[in-house]
């Protein structure tokens, strides 16, 4: 019998994974990255790069329509609700982070919810459990093709490129297409994959998620159309091997009688505890403890008494901006962060505002921060490190490091700490009926006879009392 070749195994694994095949494990990850994904999303319908996409596409009409988040009385072409959605989950660098490096979960979801609301029969939440968990095996599949993708990125934003290929796998999934559909549907997504790295750190980097969710869930729709695009394209390097250096593909096996090995299993994401690039949660975290040693040994915290502080971090040139001047880099600033959590002891999503960025006592310590990379300071999200010396008039020198911040999937946040984040980004937009609302479908979601409840209650907006979940749950 001939080998399939990489794409073709890619479409018939897409269509053939099923419900069964789920295990307890990827089950409770998921939910997890859904409530995560969800939360920062609802806070990120708040940010002025959302408004912006959301006036963009408000020029836009079609017969179908799909809501946007935390938007009561507005919905969208579904293509375009999946757009908005994706950009408020990317809006504040606040979701879900995975190794190889990308962020997995933004350019899955915002599509399947759009998606859900336009068919004819209502999937249900493990078909949704099910597809997502597709859209994310078939990027955490792709990015280990490439030894390359497990550094921190320099060229291109990896969500650009597997995100939408992870989106048009969960949308052609829960559209039901058939193998050689999905293999067309990866074909169009490629089509549309890619971003410049030079556009990290400014309005435009969240777009890459919303257009990941958007141009995946196309693909999908023309594939289902008959559109059709190079069959191999995932086993081309002028293929889908364009974007990696050293791209080496190996089938998707899948055997619908047998236990399936998901990526997700052995490898969870990182959850976030403060709106910027991953990396800064090390240097945060290397920051407040040696802020701690300071105030320790003096008894209190003079910002005059520093007179040099020393940030030994992973070379990596997107997050290295010494002198932050809107929100954006500051979330891609080593010493922005650094000096954010020694001047207040803590950063939170209030550090990133023009107030806080603007304050003269930072400015001032900004000027006094120095970045080092040692050369065994590894650019990877899991080998890397950051450390943190502060030195005093006094002559006095105190050193923090931090291996693996809490939240890391190293140190995965508890459950307890998950649903607090989100009750707290959820709240700032839903009603409280909303928030316990969203917690309840995606805590029973394996039980859940009909996943639009979900937009029900994430258009629950303060002062909305729906009461939806009872008469629509088994």
């Amino acid at each position: 019998m001939l080998r399939k070749g990489i794409t073709e195994s890619f479409g018939a694994a897409i269509h053939a994974l099923n419900i069964t095949q789920l295990t307890d494990g990827v089950i409770n990850r998921s939910k997890r990255m859904m409530l995560d994904n969800l939360g920062v999303g609802l806070l990120g319908t708040r940010t002025a790069v959302f408004n912006k996409a959301l006036k963009y596409s408000q020029l836009f009409t079609s017969h179908e329509q799909s809501s946007v988040w935390g938007r009561s009385e507005i919905t969208l072409p579904p293509h375009y609700a999946a757009f908005v959605n994706g950009v408020a989950v990317h809006s504040m660098d606040f979701d879900d982070t995975w190794h190889p490096a990308t962020h997995p979960s933004g350019a899955v979801l915002p599509a399947l919810l759009a998606l859900a609301e336009t068919l004819p029969s209502q999937p249900s939440g493990l078909d949704l459990l099910l597809a997502f968990n597709v859209g994310i095996e078939v990027q955490g599949r792709l990015m280990r093709f490439s030894r390359e993708a497990y550094n921190i990125p320099e060229r291109f934003h990896p969500p650009s490129v597997v995100g939408v290929m992870g989106s048009a796998a969960a949308s052609a999934k829960l559209l039901g297409l058939s193998p050689a559909q999905c293999g067309h549907a990866l074909a169009v997504a490629a089509s549309s994959a890619g971003a410049p790295l030079a556009n990290a750190a400014t309005q435009t980097k969240p777009l890459h998620i919303g257009n990941a969710a958007q141009r995946g869930l196309e693909a999908a729709r023309l594939a289902q159309m008959g559109l059709e695009g190079n069959p191999a394209i995932l086993d081309l390097n002028s293929g889908f091997g364009v974007y990696y250096k050293d791209y080496s593909p190996s089938p998707m096996e899948v055997s619908p009688s047998a236990d399936f090995k998901w990526i997700l299993e052995d490898q969870d994401v990182a959850i976030k505890r403060i709106p910027a690039h991953l990396g800064m949660h090390w240097v945060v975290d290397a920051a407040l403890a040696a802020r701690e040693k300071l105030e320790n040994t003096l008894g209190h915290f003079d910002l005059s008494q520093i007179t040099h502080v020393t940030l030994r971090v992973p070379p990596s040139k997107y997050v290295d901006c010494p002198l932050p001047a809107t929100e954006h880099q500051a979330r891609h600033s080593f010493q922005f962060n650094a000096s954010s959590a020694l001047l207040d002891n803590k950063v939170t999503v209030s550090s990133f505002s023009d107030a806080q960025i603007n304050r003269p006592a930072l400015k001032e310590l900004l000027t006094k921060v120095e970045v080092e990379t040692p050369k065994d300071n590894q650019p990877s999200f899991d080998k890397m490190y950051c450390e943190v010396e502060i030195e005093t008039e006094q002559g006095h020198s105190f050193t923090a490091r931090c291996n693996t911040f809490y939240g890391h999937w190293r140190k995965p946040l508890s459950q307890e700490d998950l649903v607090e984040k989100f009750c707290m980004n959820a709240s700032s937009v839903l009603c409280s009926e909303g928030v316990e609302g969203v917690i309840d479908v995606i805590g029973n979601i394996e039980r859940v006879r009909r996943c639009s409840v979900l937009g029900s209650y994430l258009r629950m907006t303060s002062g909305q009392q729906e009461q939806l979940y009872s008469t629509q749950r088994v």
